[in-house]
């Protein structure tokens, strides 16, 4: 690529132009080098990147393009400048060189017949004298690589792929809804918006959109990075004067994924400025997909034109994980384990350690590091004694007088009828409910439990648990009840 210094010197007999008789020569085959480049590259892609280039001018043997804006001359002059050389010199072997610059005024055209030395004086990009981008580069400003927008978005967990997720009742609307944004070629809903608790799996989720659109749609532009990300970009920035940069790259994706978005709250330069790149994608019809650990509406601080657009599209909550749920997805990484796990451990953990995903299945890494490394055979006591700090964080702090009270608050029944002898229904159907969250919720024994509800036998716990199963597995409505009761006393 030639450098403006370079062509400058090139001539010292006043500003060459181009002749007004080979301008149509010179369209004609830069028409022919954009069709090969539109057959090679492929129609979204030459629309994205290589549609909007201008030819400039010629100077003899050194040619110049332009595109609209400097962090289009970055990505270009990185990923097609060479091709086009190529090209431009299978159409005219005695061009040497081929120079990207900035024309945003859109002045820059051949048939205008402009001349080197009238281009814009941004057309070049600063070098510190070795050939290295300085801080008012684009890329420079913005910490990218040379692969433009790997620079600025997180890296990819190869772990995290829609392979790896297990679905349940509490996560199934948005691991659905995330496949649908990520099978789709148009915008299904937009933004979706997935929110939950820590270690629940909203990460994983946006790590497996990403990866599935990056397969199966590789001329696709994403970007994923957290909230925290976001605002260092942007500060980043503004101290180095150069919002543009910023601006121009986060309105081009084509799918921007943010995490933790709640982040934002409370910053609110960093908040007008995703205001601003949200509606702009918005308006283009790109996709968006934001988490947080509350839903829109419960994010307090957050502005409330914030707040409505990011309830325009979908928005999906992933529930706290059930039993069933935490011991199928330490079944799928047990079955990954270099040694066998007993069921009756899995059964353990899962049992035990409720509050996210991540520690779960931390503590089976724990375990089966432990077991490769020592040696020592797993069992149920050999896990509560290497994982007991764990264990002791997840002991729930519910108590069954808690749980009496809220049972018998929501189906307005007197808290003494939780130790009465009463066996009429509406009585003995929410003391069944109370003992069966009890038993789930708390680390009692079955006969503790018992004495808690009047001194009856665990055998009657047992029957209660029982049948509150059965009657959540045949009732939607019974069993979103129960769900309800349980996310209360765990909040």
């Amino acid at each position: 690529m030639g450098g403006r210094d370079e062509l400058n010197s090139m001539s010292t007999g006043g500003k060459a132009m181009i002749e007004a008789g080979s301008d149509s020569l010179l369209n004609a085959q830069w028409a022919r080098v954009r069709g090969r480049l539109r057959a090679e590259f492929g129609e979204a892609t030459f629309r994205s990147w290589l549609k909007p280039l201008t030819l400039a001018g010629r100077r003899g043997q050194d040619l110049r393009v332009a595109v609209p804006s400097r962090f289009m001359r970055d990505w270009v002059a990185t990923h097609y400048a060479d091709r086009i050389k190529a090209l431009w010199t299978s159409e005219c072997p005695e061009i040497r060189s081929v120079e990207v610059i900035v024309d945003a005024n859109g002045t820059a055209t051949a048939s205008g017949g402009l001349e080197f030395d009238d281009l814009p004086a941004t057309e070049s990009a600063p070098d510190d004298g070795n050939g290295a981008k300085t801080e008012s580069d684009p890329a420079a400003v913005l910490g990218a690589d040379q692969e433009g927008l790997a620079g600025v978005s997180a890296t990819l967990d190869p772990r995290l792929t829609f392979d790896n997720f297990v679905v349940g009742k509490s996560n199934e609307l948005a691991h659905a809804a995330a496949i649908r944004v990520a099978e789709s070629d148009s915008v299904p809903f937009n933004p979706l918006f997935l929110y939950g608790g820590v270690g629940l799996g909203k990460t994983h989720l946006m790590h497996a959109i990403a990866h599935h659109i990056k397969k199966k749609q590789p001329q696709k532009r994403v970007i994923y990075l957290s909230a925290e990300k976001f605002m260092y970009q942007f500060i980043r920035a503004l101290r180095n004067k150069n919002t543009m940069a910023f601006k121009e790259l986060f309105r081009s994706v084509d799918v921007l994924m943010v995490d933790d978005v709640q982040f934002i709250i409370g910053k609110e330069s960093t908040q007008e400025e995703f205001f601003h790149t949200f509606n702009a994608l918005f308006d283009q019809n790109k996709q968006v997909v934001l988490s947080a650990d509350k839903s829109p509406s419960d994010l307090q601080g957050l502005e409330e034109r914030m707040r409505t657009r990011f309830g325009w599209g979908l928005v999906a909550d992933i529930h706290p994980t059930t039993y069933e749920l935490r011991l199928g997805i330490l079944q799928a990484k047990a079955e990954q384990a270099p040694i066998e796990i007993p069921g009756k451990v899995l059964e353990f953990l899962a049992h035990r350690i409720s509050s996210n995903v991540r520690e779960l299945e931390g503590a089976l890494t724990r375990i089966i590091a432990h077991a490769t490394l020592v040696g020592r055979p797993v069992s149920v006591d050999s896990a509560q004694e290497l994982l007991k700090d764990l264990l002791r964080a997840n002991d729930r702090s519910v108590t069954i007088e808690e749980i009496q009270r809220r049972v018998a608050e929501h189906y307005n029944i007197k808290l003494a009828d939780m130790s009465s002898p009463r066996r009429a229904r509406q009585v003995s159907r929410p003391r069944q409910i109370a003992m069966y969250l009890a038993k789930q919720l708390t680390t009692k024994s079955l006969p503790d439990i018992g004495r808690g509800f009047g001194g009856r036998d665990h055998t009657t716990v047992m029957h209660a648990v029982k049948k509150v199963e059965e009657l959540a597995a045949g009732d939607i409505s019974f069993a979103e009840d129960i769900d309800l009761l349980r996310r209360m006393l765990e909040g």
